[in-house]
């Protein structure tokens, strides 16, 4: 089976961060987001793996080759072909069989192998992965009716009764028919124009609820929720057990204190820390520096000398001058976005 990770958004809520990296590039603890989606598929079973590209194409696919030992792209120039023309863009690679795509932004803690057993043994063509709708949130629902039969998203398809509403995770496993029912060109989206068709001519696009404990989703997509991704990450509050050995700790062994560290990690003998924290690859923190709860200093980056950190991300390449006294930040090189 062969598999597509979208990665051609703009990030725009994470904003000035996303004009350095495209959102599955952006650094999050041991590397960047788009590992953690290549971990779910190789997991399962997936090796061969395609991505679009469109904002900063190149550091993007330059991302992507690190974490694959090979790779198809389809590179976005001009317009954006939103999801289903990003789909589009990758047929010729993906119309051989059953294939997954994934949203490259989120950070989405699941075992695949059970997904696909039931969307083959469904027959359906094709399967939406579902969470319970998150408490407060206002993501557009995909509401189910009975049999498990996708009838409406967001507001839009044929509709019926009793249905219930759910949250899309952005994880996706399809049948080569979806090329059947996308335009021939310009920018459309899976779910709300590819999936309508679909149901709208009686094919089945089915829903698959997940709601055990060991699953975990966040779309990362605001300061905010990569600060509270990044917190619970450092509080043992995320399952780890399906990215194996490409998780965000991975490579940065548990310290006697209260932290993870790179063996090249540099801290000086006077810093001191709370935790938890975690430092990456090459970081060098300095003397007198104080560290509070859920600070990561990520690789290649410094942290001058007497700084105070508390509930900050400081993330690869980026620098904390001296003295500075910070909280509820991420840091980027040249950027600081607040957290709250």
């Amino acid at each position: 089976m062969k598999a597509m990770v979208l990665c051609a958004g703009l990030g725009t809520r994470l904003r000035p961060l996303t004009n350095r990296w495209p959102k599955p590039a952006m650094p999050l603890l041991a590397g960047p987001l788009f590992r953690y989606s290549v971990a779910t598929l190789t997991r399962a079973g997936i090796t061969n793996i395609g991505i679009n590209t469109h904002h900063l194409p190149q550091v993007m696919e330059a991302t992507a080759r690190r974490e694959l030992d090979s790779l198809v792209v389809s590179h976005e120039a001009g317009e954006i072909q939103g999801t289903g023309g990003g789909i589009r863009g990758l047929k010729d690679f993906l119309r051989d069989g059953d294939f997954v795509v994934l949203n490259g932004d989120v950070l989405f803690s699941v075992d695949l192998k059970p997904v696909l057993e039931a969307h083959r043994a469904s027959g359906a063509a094709a399967t939406m992965v579902l969470l319970p709708m998150p408490e407060g949130e206002t993501y557009n629902a995909v509401e189910l009716d009975g049999s498990q039969a996708v009838r409406r998203i967001a507001g839009k398809g044929p509709g019926g009764d009793r249905l219930t509403n759910w949250h899309f995770t952005g994880v996706h496993v399809m049948t080569p028919a979806v090329f059947d029912f996308m335009a021939p060109s310009g920018a459309e989206d899976i779910n709300r124009d590819v999936y309508v068709r679909m149901m709208e001519k009686g094919l089945t696009v089915r829903g698959q609820v997940l709601q055990s404990k060991d699953v975990y989703w966040s779309d990362l997509g605001t300061p905010q929720r990569y600060a509270a991704t990044h917190q619970q990450l450092l509080f043992n509050q995320v399952p780890l057990a399906s990215f194996g050995d490409r998780g965000p700790f991975a490579g940065h062994p548990r310290g006697e204190g209260n932290f993870w560290k790179h063996p090249t990690a540099q801290l000086d003998a006077d810093v001191k820390v709370a935790g938890p924290a975690f430092f990456g690859e090459g970081c060098v923190v300095a003397a007198g520096v104080r560290l509070g709860a859920a600070v990561s200093i990520g690789r290649g980056a410094k942290v001058g000398q007497g700084a105070r950190l508390n509930r900050v991300a400081v993330l690869d390449g980026a620098v904390v001058p001296a003295g500075a006294s910070l909280m509820d930040q991420l840091i980027g090189p040249g950027e600081t976005v607040s957290s709250v």
